[in-house]
């Protein structure tokens, strides 16, 4: 697969096979490609957390928000949860800030994932208090976001943005997720 198509097969899935479960060894791989991504400076400073138990998931998935443009959705059901869950963390002991390497790491992690057939949601709403508390997360670690993964349960697909330039993501009568996006000319200043 090339990647122009890993990067258009790399969707925002919000709703997963929840019984198709995802390995430890599977995530040890995902964080593999993050550990050899650029770091600025390379400080090297971001760790995660893991979690393919449902057990563990079950107490994670509350404290995520989904899809905040779709505002009578309160998010997947049980039975279309995530598999898995990646959360990265800013070692602060490292670097006070982690600059734009979650981002970098998030971006790998999900290309991985999608070459693998999974999918996956980035989610930056989190309840970041409770996520540290309900997994022993020492202070020392900035949670700076969790990354939602599994085998994508809907389809997702990327439209041209309209003439009225409404950039809100939205769902059909037939529940298929539509994601509008800037023309390659609007968004390239020469």
């Amino acid at each position: 697969m090339s990647l122009r198509d890993l990067v258009l097969r790399n969707r925002s899935y919000r709703r997963f096979y929840q019984d198709v479960a995802i390995d430890l060894e599977t995530l040890r791989e995902l964080i593999d490609l993050a550990r050899c991504s650029a770091s600025g400076s390379n400080r090297q400073p971001l760790k995660y957390v893991l979690s393919c138990d449902p057990s563990k998931n079950a107490a994670i998935f509350p404290l995520t928000r989904w899809a905040g443009f779709l505002r009578d959705w309160p998010g997947p059901a049980e039975g279309e949860r995530p598999s898995a869950y990646i959360i990265i963390l800013g070692d602060t002991e490292i670097s006070k800030s982690s600059g734009v390497d979650h981002g970098i790491a998030a971006q790998s992690i999900m290309l991985g994932a999608t070459e693998k057939g999974l999918g996956g949601c980035m989610i930056g709403s989190i309840d970041r208090e409770q996520l540290r508390q309900v997994l022993d997360i020492p202070e020392s670690y900035e949670i700076l976001l969790l990354l939602a993964l599994g085998k994508p349960k809907e389809k997702v697909v990327l439209e041209d943005l309209g003439p009225e330039g409404d950039i809100k993501y939205y769902r059909d009568e037939a529940d298929v997720h539509h994601v509008p996006k800037r023309a390659l000319d609007d968004i390239i200043i020469t």
